[in-house]
């Protein structure tokens, strides 16, 4: 890992956050944030606190205070967060793309195509925004030239198609103009594929096929084919950089192109695509890499600093990873409309349910990411029928069953789910024995522990491993009822946490940005970040719950295979 040496008696360094130093006493320096030592160097003491409103030299004005921007491009809205070197958010705006666009005529920022399968974004609404953005920033008076670093986050995955000889065009754009009037003859496909795009399945089965099929795919790059294979998150940072920006380990690592475990592109899964795909794609780069500092475009119209630096954008999940502040061990739980897990992981094993990526703030660690389609819905959907549709109700008959349900385990799939792939309602007793219905108490807790159950589950199926430091951070909005949380702590035997994560890919953006600054000197993002509002701690687990539900667990992965979907079964229990 590269480190910065300086000679005795160096200054803050001028790349670095402010109240991060060199020290005179240290003979190979790490940056330091204040009341922090880095890894890799001895700790170096912070400079005594200066009179307020006071610098080196004498008063400082109080505009001069860094800032540092994150940026998510998202499926609806463009949005970014300013942040002072406290890591208080000093700015927030965003831009709707149906309301504020209405040119593009968009619905829920898309196209949905005839066919239903394909789905697409308008390449210059995304540009547009940008403009629209910035223009609202600098009316309102904010100081672009206090910007220290940026960076951003990008919906995974779609794909922006730039012509040959575009780069000269965003090089040279003219700060007279709006960048999207500059950039609208840049794309040779106007409307970008994204995620929702499922208009590719047999080119996707195709890929599988090439590589040796779907669990071998999975081994090299994290995950089954997923529709289509290019971002969105470069193509924002290149509109920063004035140049086409690099892909990032971790965003990269979500299109099936990239070797997960050697971190460049995989050849047999380029060989399946097209020839020379290689050359377009570029080599993929850490996602704390600085980029390079921001394009003059920006210096001229907007007054950055020509010192800005652009970091690495990456992929929204790995934003908000950054955002949530995870861990090594720590398991971050959505629990919305669908239930996603955000897992952070050392040794992964690949799996046909799930994705694994690089881990965005740590190159030598991975994050896996797992979905639940029957989230809050299902919960609703059980509360209205076994609790007159009261989540008091619901709290009471939870708490009036015991711990592991007397042997009663239920699977409740009302949609097609996608861990595992299954449907239905399935109910077993304490025999393993099916059957038609439970007492009211006993289905909310069979729902609620199942659900939790399969999550545990299946992150340990991708390598996760509960750890005596591990930390559940629930958010979304079942994280507010105790008793659901009080069942999900005593499953995983680990204390559960709740965290704010209202635009968090764009605060993690914020975050990596300063990250970037002093990633290479071996400072971790959870340095860069202690000065971020801790969350707050819910629930401990009960005694004895492990060795409660150590059997149920195994049980319940047993009698998950008697209802997952194959071609002979239709999803019936065998």
């Amino acid at each position: 890992m590269f480190t910065v040496r300086s000679p005795p008696g160096a200054s803050p360094c001028p790349q670095a956050p402010p109240g991060w130093r060199v020290g005179p006493s240290c003979t190979e320096h790490s940056l330091t944030p204040l009341l922090s030592s880095a890894r890799g160097g001895r700790a170096c003491k912070p400079p005594p606190p200066l009179p307020r409103g006071e610098g080196p030299a004498g008063p400082r004005r109080a505009m001069a205070a860094p800032r540092y921007l994150g940026w998510d491009f998202s499926t609806q809205q463009l949005k970014v967060i300013a942040i002072d070197e406290q890591l208080r958010v000093i700015y927030e705006d965003n831009v709707h793309f149906d309301k504020d666009l209405p040119e593009f005529k968009t619905q829920g920022g898309v196209y949905i195509h005839s066919d239903r399968l394909t789905v697409t974004s308008p390449v210059l609404m995304w540009v547009k925004a940008l403009d629209m953005i910035l223009q609202k920033m600098k009316s309102s008076g904010f100081n672009f030239s206090q910007v220290r670093a940026l960076s951003g986050a990008g919906q995974q995955h779609g794909s922006v198609y730039w012509k040959k000889g575009s780069i000269q065009i965003l090089k040279n754009a003219s700060s007279e103009l709006p960048l999207h009037q500059s950039l609208k003859a840049c794309f040779s496909v106007s409307n970008s594929p994204i995620w929702m795009d499922s208009s590719t399945a047999s080119q996707c089965s195709t890929l599988e096929k090439a590589v040796g099929g779907a669990q071998r795919l999975a081994s090299i790059t994290g995950s089954r084919a997923y529709e289509r294979i290019s971002l969105v998150s470069s193509f924002a940072a290149s509109l920063f950089l004035g140049a086409y920006a690099p892909i990032d380990y971790s965003d990269g690592s979500g299109m099936n192109l990239l070797h997960i475990w050697e971190k460049a592109w995989s050849a047999s899964c380029l060989d399946a695509c097209a020839p020379g795909l290689e050359e377009k794609l570029g080599c993929p780069v850490p996602s704390h890499s600085v980029l390079g500092p921001i394009s003059p475009y920006y210096s001229q119209r907007y007054r950055f600093s020509p010192d800005c630096k652009v970091v690495a954008f990456t992929g929204d999940n790995p934003a908000s990873l950054a955002g949530m502040r995870l861990q090594e061990g720590d398991i971050a739980i959505s629990l919305g409309t669908s239930d996603t897990l955000f897992l952070w992981i050392q040794e992964p094993t690949p799996a046909l349910e799930g994705h694994i990526l690089c881990n965005p703030v740590d190159s030598q660690a991975y994050m896996a990411l797992l979905c639940f389609k029957n989230g809050s819905l299902m919960r609703e959907r059980i509360r209205d029928d076994c609790a007159s549709g009261s989540w008091d109700e619901f709290s009471k008959a939870l708490s009036s069953t015991v711990a592991g349900n007397n042997g009663n385990l239920g699977f409740y799939f009302d949609v097609m789910e996608i861990t595992p792939e299954a449907v239905g309602i399935h109910r077993f007793n304490r025999d393993n024995q099916k059957v038609s219905d439970f007492p009211k108490e006993v289905e909310i807790r069979a729902l609620i522990e199942g659900q939790f159950m399969a999550k545990r589950i299946h992150a340990e199926k991708l390598g996760y491993k509960v750890m005596p430091r591990t930390r559940i951070l629930a958010t979304g909005g079942a994280s507010h009822n105790k008793k659901i949380l009080q069942v999900l702590s005593d499953v995983f035997n680990a204390p559960v946490y709740t965290i704010d994560t209202a635009n968090s890919a764009c605060l993690g953006s914020a975050y990596r940005a300063i990250h970037g600054l002093v990633a290479e000197t071996n400072v971790s993002l959870a340095d860069v970040v202690k000065l971020a509002p801790e969350p707050r701690l819910a629930v401990t687990p009960t005694a004895g719950a492990e060795e409660l539900y150590r059997p149920l667990l195994k049980r319940y992965a047993e009698l998950e295979q008697k209802v997952v979907c194959s071609p002979t079964s239709s999803c019936l229990v065998k």
